[in-house]
C-alpha cells in the first residue's frame, strides 16, 4: 500500500507596503544662472554708472530694471523646479513642505516691499529704495536659500544662501559705487560657482 504525502505550499512572505518616495531633489541650475545674471547685469550696470566718475552713462532706472527682471525670472524658475520636485514624490509631508517653502518667497518679498516702501516714506527719501532693494533682496533670497537648504539637506544651497545673506548686508558698510561692486563680484561670482557645482551634482545624480 502506498501513501501520498500531501504537498504543503511554502508560505509566501507578506509584501511590504510601498514606501513613499522621498522628497524630490530640486534642480537649481537654471535658477542659479538666472539670479547670477541678475546680479552681474543689474548690480554691474549700477557699479559702472554710479559714483563721482562713472564709467558708463546709463539711465538711472536701467540697473533696477535689469535686477528686477532677473530676480523675477529666477523666482519663476525656482517655483517651477520646486513643483517638478513635488510631483516626483508621494510623501504628503514632503509635498506640504515644498508648498510652504514656495509660499515663503511670496511672503518674504511682500514683507520686504512694505518695509522698504514704508521706511523710504517715513524718512522722506525715495532714493533710499535704490540702496535698500539690492541689499534687501539679497538678504531675503539668502535666508530663503538657508531655509530650503536645511529642509532639503542641500549643503550647496545652504552655503550659497549664507554667503548671499552676509555679503548683501555687509556691502552696506561701503560707499557708492563700492557697494554695487561687492554685490556684483561677491554675489555674481558665488552664483557662477554654485551653477558649476550644481551642474556637476546633477550630472552625478543622472
Amino acid at each position: 500500500m502506498s501513501f501520498t504525502v500531501p504537498t504543503v505550499a511554502a508560505p509566501t512572505a507578506p509584501t511590504a507596503p510601498a514606501a513613499p518616495r522621498p522628497s524630490g531633489d530640486v534642480a537649481n541650475l537654471a535658477t542659479y544662472v538666472s539670479f547670477g545674471l541678475a546680479y552681474v547685469l543689474g548690480h554691474g550696470s549700477a557699479a559702472l554708472s554710479r559714483g563721482d566718475a562713472p564709467l558708463l552713462d546709463l539711465p538711472g532706472w536701467l540697473p533696477m530694471a535689469l535686477l528686477g527682471a532677473g530676480l523675477a525670472a529666477g523666482t519663476v524658475l525656482a517655483t517651477l523646479a520646486a513643483l517638478r520636485a513635488q510631483r516626483a514624490t508621494t510623501d504628503p509631508a514632503a509635498v506640504r513642505t515644498g508648498q510652504l517653502l514656495g509660499a515663503l518667497w511670496v511672503t518674504a518679498f511682500a514683507a520686504l516691499f512694505l518695509l522698504i516702501t514704508g521706511l523710504a516714506a517715513a524718512v522722506d527719501n525715495p532714493d533710499l529704495q535704490t540702496l535698500l532693494w539690492p541689499t534687501g533682496s539679497g538678504f531675503v533670497v539668502g535666508v530663503i536659500y538657508v531655509a530650503e537648504g536645511a529642509t532639503r539637506r542641500n549643503t550647496l544651497h545652504y552655503a550659497l544662501g549664507t554667503w548671499l545673506a552676509l555679503t548683501s548686508t555687509a556691502a552696506l558698510l561701503l560707499g557708492d559705487p563700492a557697494f554695487y561692486w561687492v554685490l556684483t563680484l561677491a554675489g555674481g561670482g558665488a552664483y557662477a560657482l554654485a551653477a558649476l557645482l550644481e551642474h556637476r551634482r546633477l550630472a552625478r545624480r543622472g
